[in-house]
């Protein structure tokens, strides 16, 4: 924990890379609280019974779905180092999941590192259309319920860009965590249902309305 709280995160070359890397980038992705993005098709989709959502019930499940290969990524920086390193996380309480299922079945999930009011979201991965999707508006949920200030995404794919995620540089990110690890933010693994629905649509209310946002609204 030493190394998040100095900026640093692990990775591994190759799925079956024997060595870890703690990288510290000149730009990092983080995603504001406070300006996500949300469409009101996938609002609507969060809100509705297509998945079950949890959170800690299968962590070591969702880190090995984020490990699988999958169309489009062939090898991923996952081993078995870190699938260990990350689930004795998650025994002392520091790193946490959050899963979708439908019928029963994980489809799709995220997992993290929490700590302070910090998460360091580590992957996340989806076998069925926007479970990764959902699983991402359930996390921010949940962290602004429980106090949370700082969302840390490492790097900004497309997949996290339409929710407003964006590169700062390394010293504006560690101001950022500096301000963030020493609140007493709590992981909700179970928040109140009606709080938890009642936060995802202020999320909706909130979000920046781009273009594509407001032709989805009909505007």
């Amino acid at each position: 924990m030493r190394a998040y709280r100095a900026g640093l995160f692990p990775m591994a070359e190759t799925r079956q890379g024997a060595r870890l890397y703690w990288l510290d980038p000149e730009l990092r992705g983080v995603l504001p609280l406070d300006g996500f993005r949300l469409p009101k098709r996938l609002l609507r989709t969060v809100l509705s019974s297509r998945y079950q959502v949890t959170s800690n019930q299968s962590f070591a499940a969702v880190v090995a779905g984020c490990a699988a290969a999958a169309p489009g990524r062939e090898d991923t920086w996952i081993n078995a180092d870190i699938e260990r390193l990350f689930g004795e996380l998650h025994r002392r309480g520091c790193a946490h999941s959050v899963e979708c299922r439908q019928d029963g079945v994980l489809v799709g999930g995220l997992y993290g590192v929490s700590l302070g009011g910090a998460f360091f979201g580590e992957s996340m991965f989806s076998v069925a259309r926007d479970a990764s999707k959902v699983a991402l508006v359930h996390l921010v949920a949940r962290m602004r319920l429980g106090g949370y200030t700082l969302l840390d995404t490492q790097f900004v794919t497309k997949h996290l860009a339409q929710f407003g995620a964006d590169e700062i540089p390394r010293e504006e990110y560690k101001t950022l965590l500096a301000a963030a690890v020493p609140l007493p933010a709590r992981w909700l693994p179970d928040p109140d249902p009606a709080a938890l629905a009642a936060e995802i649509r202020l999320l909706y209310d909130r979000s920046p309305r781009t273009d594509a946002t407001l032709a989805e609204a009909g505007a």
